[in-house]
């Protein structure tokens, strides 16, 4: 009761009372009054308790006007976040709880302070939180706090899926998809419209066209990409797959192919490998008069790819002619692949002109091989199509084509740059044995998606699981893809 005194002084003089020297006395009998001693511990236990009652509220008031911010989320992937209230200063919560998030999919786990689940439906959305801290009653009611939660829509949904003109002479499919047995192989192959050509219900402009010679044992596979700025290449790019068909249905005789197994046969008998760089072999043709094995079979990549080109573009030429349109119109890429199965191992020959990768992995995927150069950056000066005159002209048509030889190979795949910017991104990436595996792995599933393609025979869904693969979502790419894999 020491304070009681000077507390009392204080309290007088605060309201105007004057202590003199002769009060003294009377002031010490009136604060041991009981009456004044009971007011005063009054007073005392009503200051500590409008204090803790200050303190209390000011907790709660922080709480309530500090900045929560919960990350956004986008309708159809996961979300989860875990809601951090020491890093908030939050550290004498007691009760918490969100009240609006399962309007849009999810839920909070106290527990774990952890808000998760799959959002379904975009919007900002005013979410509450509801708490107490330490010091509340248990019959006080919840504190109320808004928080806003942003949920994006999914970036697919924002395109439109526009059919395009069916009655159009040079109309397509927007989306095909294939699987068949190829010679000793197996062939899965989709062709799909970009997002942005169904955004405006334009056409796909890729196209394939793949064929077993069951005559030679031979097998052709070619892929084309229509140029998005040439307003009739979907058909430039139909035409031109078909007539790689058709030449090698015409040219690639049994006699001929005989004579190409001799001489395949000879050279692997006399050094065990194989022609590897055919422009090299291509260009020793005429600075030597020796007829080696490897010259022979340069020779005729030389001559039969090189011919299989020369014919689709002149059908190119002769389509335009016909319809009276400029060739440009027709603009396309160009790639295709002949291969055949021997007792030593596969003999793959290629061409390509464009920016269209071919790739073929070995059968434990330890190695691989970039079939052609791309028609892009330095190298090339920029995309090339097979309508081009000056293709054949060029010095670097001797380099065009590509021949390898492997005992087995798991995959060979021929893709047009829907596939490749998103999948690759750069062209180095290309020559990356891990970016390949990394490739195949997604393909199996190892994407956002979960969608993956099962490389089995007995599949019947693989062209199915293809097409829906080919679904994925790479931002800035949504141009055709095209995809053809022998497996």
């Amino acid at each position: 009761m020491s304070n009681i005194k000077p507390f009392i002084e204080k309290l007088l003089l605060a309201n105007g009372v004057t202590l003199t020297p002769d009060k003294s006395a009377f002031l010490d009998a009136f604060i041991s009054d009981e009456k004044v001693i009971e007011q005063f511990n009054v007073i005392q236990q009503n200051q500590t308790e409008m204090v803790k009652d200050y303190v209390l509220r000011n907790k709660i008031n922080d709480i309530i006007h500090n900045h929560m911010q919960i990350p956004n989320g986008t309708v159809g992937k996961n979300y989860e976040t875990i809601v951090d209230f020491n890093q908030l200063g939050w550290n004498e919560l007691i009760h918490s709880e969100f009240v609006g998030l399962e309007e849009c999919g999810l839920s909070f786990d106290s527990k774990n302070d952890t808000i998760s689940g799959i959002p379904t439906t975009s919007g900002e959305y005013k979410i509450k939180f509801l708490f107490k801290v330490d010091g509340e009653s248990e019959n006080a009611p919840l504190n109320e706090k808004n928080i806003n939660l942003i949920i994006n829509a999914d970036p697919k949904s924002l395109w439109k899926n526009v059919p395009s003109d069916s009655t159009d002479p040079y109309w397509k499919e927007d989306n095909v998809a294939d699987f068949q047995p190829l010679g000793s192989k197996h062939i899965v192959v989709a062709s799909k419209r970009g997002r942005s050509h169904a955004n405006v219900g334009s056409f796909r402009d890729d196209d394939y066209a793949f064929k077993f010679y069951e005559n030679t044992g031979w097998s052709i596979v070619a892929v084309a990409d229509g140029a998005g700025s040439a307003k009739a290449s979907r058909k430039g790019s139909q035409i031109a797959c078909q007539e790689v068909i058709n030449y090698f249905e015409k040219n690639l005789t049994t006699t001929l192919s005989s004579e190409l197994d001799v001489l395949i046969a000879e050279h692997h008998k006399e050094s065990n490998a194989v022609v590897e760089d055919i422009a090299e072999v291509i260009a020793s043709n005429e600075e030597t008069t020796i007829e080696t094995t490897k010259n022979k079979i340069g020779r005729f990549i030389y001559n039969h790819l090189g011919s299989c080109s020369k014919s689709a573009h002149n059908k190119l030429e002769e389509f335009a002619l016909a319809n009276d349109i400029n060739s440009k119109e027709l603009h396309t890429t160009l790639i295709f692949a002949l291969f055949k199965k021997y007792e030593f191992g596969y003999i793959v020959m290629t061409f390509g002109v464009g920016d269209c990768p071919i790739g073929i992995i070995n059968k434990d995927q330890t190695d691989f091989k970039l079939m052609n150069w791309l028609d892009v950056g330095e190298f090339g000066g920029g995309t090339r199509f097979i309508t081009m005159p000056e293709i054949f002209t060029s010095d670097k048509f001797v380099t065009r084509f590509g021949f390898t030889s492997i005992d087995d190979f798991s995959y060979l795949m021929l893709m047009t740059d829907g596939i490749y910017d998103a999948k690759f991104v750069v062209e180095s990436n290309l020559e990356k044995l891990e970016k390949w595996n990394e490739f195949i792995t997604d393909l199996k599933g190892t994407n956002d998606d979960k969608c993956a393609v099962v490389f089995d025979a007995n599949n019947s869904e693989i062209a199915h699981q293809l097409s829906q693969w080919m679904d994925f979502w790479s931002p800035g790419n949504h141009d055709d893809r095209t995809l053809a894999i022998i497996f």
